[in-house]
């Protein structure tokens, strides 16, 4: 199954095995603002993918049009093979949707509510099938407890059994740990994990880096309603991550040697460290010459170590662009 490199205005013959296949889609509002431009995108089944992007960068509209909330202004989008539009019903009964908020009856009961979202779908009851989902998610104590006696986790956690009551092949989560303390953010990175252990195919926006850089298989970033690349999380990083060498100095500098100046070094606030920032794809490195020259400065050093960048570094670079 091949990788996508989404980028704007290139079209891609669509992966006959995505369970998920967005086709050059657009929105432009009445009011004039494009809120997404010819984007195309496959999610594979079983995979999570996350997709990054600052607040307004179109995240929300994409995942409404797939849900069927808002309608595209060109472009197509098929779900399990359903198109959206003339296959409605089958596409969105494939479609588990969290949004970022607890939208919930507060006097209802736990096992009410999601018995309610099952039937919605047009679904039979099951209560085995209701039972697990509340046992995998931790609520089957809680069934019977009206939703307002529940902890703002829980509360999440209900969401999630509200969105699998009626048995999705996809479930979006939109912002699903945003403010939720680290703890409980963690029990929900397991959650989502064993999610798509059970086949369900998970995606995930999130303005946490360290989430997608947790869980994801696959990351998107969009801009602007464009998309700016997708990649596997492993390519990515190695595709654009950037390596720093840092020399702790035994003496401080206060200013770089001329020697020195063609390696393109940062000196440290304090002055007790050389930076060397270097491209980890290139075919060689610098470091060798760059220590020669250091030492024949005269510069010694006490320790050095390297670092590699991190998901948010290459996040910010994507989005600000090749000029910044």
């Amino acid at each position: 199954m091949h990788s996508r490199n989404s980028r704007p205005a290139t079209t891609v013959a669509a992966d006959a095995d995505a369970i998920l296949s967005i086709a050059n889609l657009s929105k432009t509002y009445d009011d004039g603002f494009t809120a997404l431009k010819d984007l195309s995108l496959d999610i594979r089944p079983g995979e999570i993918f996350a997709l990054l992007g600052p607040n307004g960068a179109g995240k929300t509209t994409l995942i409404n049009i797939v849900c069927g909330i808002v309608t595209a202004s060109a472009g197509s989008v098929r779900v399990g093979g359903h198109d959206i539009v003339r296959d409605y019903r089958a596409a969105r009964s494939l479609i588990g949707l969290v949004p970022q908020e607890l939208a919930t009856d507060a006097f209802e009961s736990v096992m009410a509510t999601v018995r309610f979202s099952r039937g919605l779908f047009g679904h039979a009851p099951d209560r085995a099938h209701i039972e697990k989902v509340l046992r995998d998610l931790s609520l089957w104590d809680k069934r019977n407890a009206r939703i307002t006696t529940l902890s703002g986790g829980m509360k999440r956690r209900l969401m999630i059994a509200k969105a699998l009551s009626h048995e999705p092949q996809i479930l979006f989560l939109d912002e699903p740990t945003a403010g939720v303390d680290v703890e409980l953010r963690k029990d929900m990175w397991a959650l989502v994990r064993s999610l798509r252990d059970t086949g369900v195919t998970i995606i995930l926006t999130t303005h946490y880096i360290q989430e997608a850089e947790e869980m994801a298989d696959r990351i998107g970033v969009i801009n602007n309603g464009a998309l700016v690349v997708v990649e596997e999380k492993a390519a990515l990083m190695r595709q654009m991550g950037q390596k720093q060498l840092t020399l702790h100095l035994l003496d401080r500098l206060a200013e770089l040697p001329a020697a020195l100046v063609a390696h393109q070094l940062e000196i440290a606030a304090d002055g007790a460290a050389l930076i060397y920032t270097y491209d980890t794809q290139a075919e060689r490195t610098g470091i060798t010459r760059l220590l020669q020259d250091v030492r024949q400065a005269g510069i010694r050093f006490r320790d050095l170590q390297t670092r590699e960048s991190s998901l948010e570094e290459i996040f910010v670079r994507l989005v600000r662009g090749p000029q910044s």
